[in-house]
C-alpha cells in the first residue's frame, strides 16, 4: 500500500478533529455535530492504519470496535481505546437525523477525550507525524 494513500486518510481525520475542535467555540455548541465527527475522526484513523498494514481497501462498517479488533491484531496497544471505540461508535449516524438520540454536554466532553485519546494512541501518532 502506498502511504500516499495513508496519508490522505490521516488528513481526512484530522479535518473532522479539526471540526470538532473547532465547533466547541461556538455558542450554542451542536452536540450532535461535535460528537459526529469525533466518531468520524476515529474512523478514518482506525481505516487508514489497516490500510498501512496491507488492506487492499479498508472495511465498510462505521462500527470502531470491529476496526479497533482488526487493529489490535497486529498491535495489542489498541486494546487501549476499546471504551472509547465502544462509545464513539453510537455516533456514527444516528446524531445525524432528529429525534434519533439525546446527546449532552457531558457526552460530548467524553467524545471529545476519547478522539484525543485515539490520536495519541502510539502506532496512530506515528503515523500522523509521517503523514504530515
Amino acid at each position: 500500500m502506498e502511504f500516499e494513500y495513508v496519508a490522505e486518510w490521516f488528513k481526512y481525520a484530522d479535518m473532522d478533529f479539526i471540526t470538532a475542535e473547532h465547533l466547541l467555540t461556538l455558542y450554542p455548541q451542536p452536540l450532535e455535530i461535535i460528537c459526529f465527527h469525533c466518531q468520524q475522526s476515529a474512523e478514518k484513523y482506525l481505516k487508514g492504519y489497516l490500510l498501512s498494514k496491507g488492506e487492499i481497501e479498508p472495511p465498510r462498517t462505521h462500527d470502531l470496535v470491529l476496526l479497533q479488533l482488526a487493529c489490535a491484531e497486529s498491535d495489542s496497544s489498541f486494546a487501549l481505546i476499546k471504551r472509547a471505540c465502544e462509545v464513539l461508535t453510537r455516533y456514527g449516524v444516528q446524531p445525524r437525523y432528529p429525534n434519533e438520540m439525546e446527546i449532552t454536554e457531558n457526552d460530548m466532553k467524553k467524545a471529545i477525550e476519547y478522539i484525543r485519546q485515539i490520536r495519541e494512541l502510539e502506532p496512530l501518532a506515528i503515523l500522523r507525524s509521517k503523514a504530515d
